[in-house]
């Protein structure tokens, strides 16, 4: 018997990758109106994205993760700002305006940060007849104003954090702490996710049905990680979840 539905937060019940998009296309405004054509403004709001998710060369690792342990998260993402800009030939950026900028693309994405349409519907459906937990990986500053945006905490019963954890998915130790939570076996949870590699991994190591939701994503054979079920889109998972529940 299910008893308890486990589920990402990050492109599973919210259209994050819309709400980076936004904050990238207001970022790169920001840059026309301050640089003009002195700078390529898309590829440095795009790059700045990237350095966000820390996709980081060899370099960016050395430079970046010092600044980080020293000084904090926002001080890199600043520094990460000024160091694009000046990859574009421009040099003298203040660290007010860095900081300008960083708030605008927080601002700006939080307040395009959505559960994708119908998910809220569902949540209080599901929650009659499950303990939800959701469990998203990221780090504690920017998962935090995501989960407050959307009042995540209204919806659901748990809600774990990997930043804010000794281990993130696909650690075991994450979705123990959720079958805790939830007071079930892991025969009696399902975890849904699009990542392969942290989800799906994640829920297999644990003994935990698997629903993959793969957007746009081939599945890779070379993982070798293959979901217990799949759906294209977060809008297929009401259908899946209630048929799992009727079995």
């Amino acid at each position: 018997m299910l008893k308890a539905l486990f589920l990402d937060m990050d492109e599973t019940l919210c259209d994050t990758q819309a709400a980076n998009q936004q904050a990238c296309r207001l970022m790169a405004q920001q840059l026309d109106a301050l640089y003009g054509a002195a700078c390529d403004s898309e590829t440095v709001a795009q790059a700045y994205l990237k350095g966000m998710y820390r996709q980081w060369s060899d370099s960016q690792r050395e430079r970046y993760l010092p600044i980080i342990a020293q000084h904090g998260e926002g001080a890199f993402r600043a520094q990460l700002i000024r160091d694009l800009l000046a990859g574009q030939g421009v040099a003298e950026v203040s660290e007010a305006t860095a900081q300008s900028l960083l708030d605008a693309f927080d601002r700006n994405r939080l307040d395009a940060f959505h559960f994708y349409p119908g998910i809220e519907e569902f949540l209080a459906e599901a929650r009659k007849l499950f303990t939800l937990v959701v469990i998203t990986n990221g780090p504690e500053y920017s998962q935090v104003p995501k989960v407050r945006a959307v009042h995540l905490a209204r919806h659901v019963d748990h809600i774990i954090i990997g930043g804010q954890e000794p281990e993130q998915k696909p650690a075991r130790s994450i979705f123990e702490k959720a079958l805790r939570l939830a007071n079930c076996e892991a025969h009696e949870a399902v975890h849904v996710g699009d990542s392969l590699a942290a989800d799906i991994a994640g829920a297999h190591n644990s003994g935990i049905t698997s629903v993959w939701i793969q957007h746009q994503q081939p599945l890779d054979a070379e993982l070798g990680i293959n979901p217990h079920h799949t759906v294209l889109h977060p809008s297929e998972i009401p259908a899946l979840i209630r048929q799992l529940h009727a079995e």
